[in-house]
Order: structure tokens, then sequence, then C-alpha cells
């Protein structure tokens, strides 16, 4: 090459590599410009301070604390556990690591003696006081074990400092006797005054029909119904001192309730048993509905499931239009009422769970991780940094900072000190990049997942490009 080439060579790669510094800044700013076109919302609006299960934490035995995102709820079943009165052990064993990790609380089915015995799942209760303990309905244990399995599985969660929840049917109950009912002229099983353990006797006068109306809210299966009106239902229920409240919660030692199907009669029945027992309490108001989900809280002054939360989610993931985020939700109106969950039980319906989890565990509300999804069918190394992202890092009040089909951009807000953070969940098959503005000035962040080795340093603006992996989600705050 002859020196004039040579130095033509030269001007060219000189000119090429402005046109490739201009065209990257215009780039950055096309980027910038597009991210600040996005209106941010701000979705709520109180101190930040976080959900509270209203049980100060136990800080003297090192293990299981309280901490500034709030608490992670476990779901320690699924429908049709093993039988054969094994599944307090198997529970049992599980505590520690679930305390290790960070999960506050553990939700038990219904702990008593139920109809179908040793099969049942303890959805249809025949006698409340019957732990596995007495014989009766075809066997002593119940499904789940006996009563010293529960009590040693109570203990062992409380040594680890975390609350137990138990699964409350209040709305019917199942294998009572058959009886001549005076106010239906049929015979009925609702002869439930030879229960076993020989509390909370009940008769037809205390279900419906009976003389204080024909029926309530709803019923469930057939189930006979029981009439909360009756006194006889109050006093044993939640008013007694040896009562079904006040024995589970000063007797067996249960920190909080789970209600079933609470559709079925009227929120003052929670009102009241949270007034006399107290403890933690949230419904199942199975409602996509965010105008009911939040009246029923506030009459029943109690938490209440995410349904809504739940059926946006699966439509946003598995419909691929993450625009849905931004659509009412009970974590939204009333946040610390608000208990968020991806699957249970009863519906397990959204495909892409691990975004889902990234998502309720990053929000606002009261996470519940389901017990199969933790132990059996997802990542559980992902599921712990999640765990311990939403107690570290999950602060504050909530702003969406973009979305679209594909792509969804959040920040927590910080609290008490705490950054806060910014979540990116991306739906697409391929990495984005994105420009958002944090609540930071030349803080240097990064990705907590370990999905994105960057490492930016936000500008002071606030802003920085972030990225996320394809199908995947990424959480960064500061780096410290």
């Amino acid at each position: 090459m002859n020196k004039q080439n040579f130095k033509n060579y030269l001007l060219a790669a000189l000119l090429v590599g402005l046109s490739s510094c201009n065209s990257s800044d215009d780039f950055t700013n096309d980027a910038t410009a597009a991210a600040k076109q996005f209106k941010v919302i701000d979705v709520t609006h109180h101190d930040g301070h976080p959900f509270s299960t209203g049980k100060a934490s136990n800080t003297t035995n090192g293990k299981y604390l309280a901490n500034p995102g709030g608490g992670v709820m476990m779901q320690a079943f699924y429908w049709d556990v093993p039988a054969g009165g094994t599944w307090w052990n198997t529970v049992n064993t599980k505590i520690t690591a679930w305390s290790n990790v960070g999960i506050g609380s553990v939700w038990l089915p219904p702990v008593s003696k139920a109809q179908n015995g040793p099969f049942s799942m303890g959805y249809d209760p025949t006698d409340y006081f019957d732990f596995g303990n007495f014989n009766q309905n075809g066997t002593v244990e119940t499904r789940f074990g006996s009563r010293t399995e529960l009590e040693s599985l109570i203990t062992k969660a409380h040594t680890e400092n975390m609350q137990v929840y138990a699964d409350m049917v209040l709305n019917h109950n199942s294998g009572g006797q058959l009886e001549n009912n005076p106010f239906t002229g049929t015979q009925t099983y609702t002869n439930f005054t030879g229960v076993a353990s020989g509390k909370f006797p009940r008769t037809s006068a205390d279900f419906y029909k009976n003389s204080y109306g024909n029926n309530d809210e709803g019923s469930f299966g057939g189930f006979p119904d029981l009439a909360h009106v009756a006194p006889n239902v109050q006093d044993w229920l939640w008013k007694r001192a040896d009562g079904v409240g006040k024995y589970y919660k000063n007797t067996m030692k249960f920190d909080g309730w789970r209600f079933d199907y609470v559709k079925g009669f009227a929120p003052w029945v929670i009102k009241d048993w949270n007034a006399n027992v107290g403890g933690f309490s949230v419904g199942e108001l199975w409602d996509s509905n965010v105008n009911i989900l939040n009246d029923w809280a506030n009459n029943a002054n109690s938490s209440v499931f995410d349904f809504a939360c739940y059926y946006k989610m699966n439509d946003a993931f598995d419909g691929n239009n993450l625009n849905i985020l931004n659509d009412d939700m009970m974590w939204k109106r009333n946040p610390h009422k608000a208990v968020t969950f991806v699957s249970n039980h009863d519906t397990d319906e959204i495909w892409k769970k691990e975004l889902a989890y990234a998502y309720i565990l990053t929000h606002e509300g009261y996470p519940t991780i389901f017990y199969r999804d933790y132990e059996e069918w997802l990542n559980k190394t992902k599921m712990n940094n999640l765990i311990w992202i939403h107690n570290q890092k999950a602060t504050g009040t909530t702003s969406i900072l973009y979305t679209d089909t594909g792509e969804y951009i959040a920040r927590r807000n910080g609290y008490n000190g705490n950054p806060g953070l910014v979540v990116y969940i991306n739906n697409s098959a391929t990495w984005q990049e994105r420009w958002i503005q944090t609540n930071w000035t030349n803080a240097q962040i990064k990705d907590f997942t370990g999905n994105s080795a960057w490492i930016p340093t936000t500008q002071a603006d606030k802003w920085v490009k972030i990225q996320c992996p394809p199908n995947g989600y990424s959480v960064w705050s500061i780096n410290m």
C-alpha cells in the first residue's frame, strides 16, 4: 500500500469511527428519550412501611428475623399430600431450612378430624378439637399425623422464630349423625353432639335452615351450613376461653389463620373472630374483582388473597402482554392487606412461574410460596435468591417505570434507609436493554440475581441503562 493510499485508509477509518460514535450517541439519546416518553406510574402512596403480620420477631435466638422487606409465607401442603399420617413429620424436617433462607411463616392444612378420616384433606371438618388424638371417623391420626406430631411441628417452627397459620373451615361441617330436623321437616346430618372431644356440640339449630333464617351468603358442597348468628356457634368458635379460636391460639399455639371459603358467610364473622381471638388473618375470597376483595378486607378487618393479581399475572405472562400488569390489583389498592401468590392447592394456571415469583417477591403485599413449586418444580436456588431479595431489598412504595407487551420495569422506592430496588421482567426471547430513572444519584448498582454481569453507575440525573435476559428477570439495587 503506497503512502497516499495509506493516508486515505486512515481518513476513512477515522470517519467510520466518528460515525460509529455519533450513532452510539444517537442510540443512547433515542433510548433515553423513548424511556422518558413513558409516564411513570406511582402505584402506591403511603409511608413505605412493609406488610406486617402483627407479631414482633424474637431477636434472641439467632433464627429467622423480620427483614426490611417484610415476610414470606410458605403454603406447606398441596392437594392429596401422602396419606398415612406422615405429613406433619415431613414438614417438620423442612422447617429449619425454610427459616435459614428467610421464610417467616408456615400455612398448614386444616388440622382437625374430618368426615373422610385418614384420607381427608381436612376441608370437611367434624370435630374441631380432634387433632389426631381420638378414635373417630375410622382413625386416630388425621391424614397428616397425630396431635403430638402437630405440636412438635409448631414448637419447631417457633424455635426457628417462624409463625404458624391454621387453615380454618368455618363455613360448613361434615360427618354429623342423622337427626329429625324441625326446621326442614326432614332428617339431616346435623347432629354433632357425639363428637369424641365433647367440645362444640351442634344440632340442627346451629345450621341453616333454622330459626334465624333460611340461609346466609353461601353454602358449599351440600354440607351442613353453619349459622354464625346462632349464639352456640359464636360461643364455641370465638367467644369462649375454651372455644375453637382461643384454644387453637393459646393451647395449640397457632399464630394466625387462613379462612377457607369466606364467600360463604358475611365478613362480620371474621371481624368478630379477629376482635376476640387475635392473630394474623387472611381470607380466601375467590374473586378477581378488586373492589370486592378490598371491601371484604376492610369489613372483615383482615388480609385477603390477591386473586386479582393472580389472574392478571396469568393473563400478562402466559398471554404475552405485560401491559396488563398496569391493571388494578389488591396489592396496589391496599398493600398492607394483600397476600399474593402464584399457585396453591386449588388453582395452578400460571405457566411462566419464575416470572410470576419474580413479580410477587419484588412487589408489595405478603408473598406466598407454594410447597410443590419450591420443593419439587422450580429451581430452589433461584427461589432462595428471590426470597433474599424480597426480604432485604423490596422496600417502600412502588412506581412502574416502563411497560410494553414484552417488558415490565418497576421501582421500589426504599424505606427507612433501605435503598429499594428496580425489577426488570423480560417476557421476550432476546436480551433487552433500557434506560430508566432510579432514585440513586452517581451510585454503582448491580443485578442481585446474577443474571446480568453489568455494574453500571447511575448518572447525576439518576438515569442508568440496565438489561434483562430473555424470558427472565433482573433486580437492581445499590452495590453494597
